[in-house]
């Protein structure tokens, strides 16, 4: 089975639309990050080389950098999201006859969870980071395509807003709750000002139009 990141797009939504619980919403906060650092990218590669925005060249090239650097991590989050769901189904799927059995099964369901708040915590970190890199591409960048970073910015917001949810849903389910008001914490603080941050981009951008 292919990996889904080389799947066609028709062949990746059609599964997204499908019964089957992956790849979901996880998946689907990965990809909007990835595509907001795409575009970012876009706005680089119609900037870079060109002689009217000489004097951006090397903020422009570092810019692509970071912003490549996060598509391609964004990227393998699409699989990482399967991959822990499928996870948490099969812990609980664990046999619970005895009580040996469902002592076993809890433990299993509750490591498993960690690992289920950790990759959309991550997930969401990157999002923040794709924001932040869309406001130099939105105030340096060929202007022609100003309207690409404004793109990428609300790809990016609905990208982390996305993974947030998967991060409170999982983080509701766990027991250990000094882990999960830790990890709580660790989005609240991602999250603080990135709201209103992507909407000052977003209309900045606008304003230019």
């Amino acid at each position: 089975m292919s990996e889904i990141k080389d799947q066609p797009i028709q062949q990746f939504l059609d599964n997204l639309a499908s019964q089957s619980a992956t790849p979901g919403g996880g998946s689907a906060a990965a990809l909007m990050g990835a595509q907001g650092a795409a575009l970012i990218s876009m706005v680089c590669n119609l900037t870079i080389g060109k002689p009217k925005f000489a004097d951006v060249e090397a903020e422009m090239q570092a810019l692509l950098s970071d912003a490549e650097a996060l598509r391609e991590q964004l990227t393998g989050m699409i699989k990482a999201d399967v991959d822990v769901f499928n996870r948490v189904m099969a812990a609980y799927g664990l046999p619970k006859d005895s009580d040996e059995d469902k002592a076993a099964r809890s433990v299993a369901i509750q490591a498993v969870l960690k690992d289920a708040t950790d990759v959309p915590l991550d997930c969401a970190r990157a999002c923040a980071k794709v924001i932040e890199l869309s406001q130099l591409a939105a105030d340096k960048g060929n202007p022609n395509v100003v309207s690409d970073a404004g793109a990428a910015v609300m790809s990016a917001h609905g990208g982390l807003k996305t993974a947030a949810l998967n991060v409170y849903i999982n983080a509701g389910s766990l027991k250990d709750r000094d882990f999960a008001e830790a990890k709580l914490a660790e989005l609240a603080a991602i999250m603080q000002g990135a709201e209103s941050r992507a909407e000052d981009i977003y209309q900045a951008i606008k304003a230019k139009l």
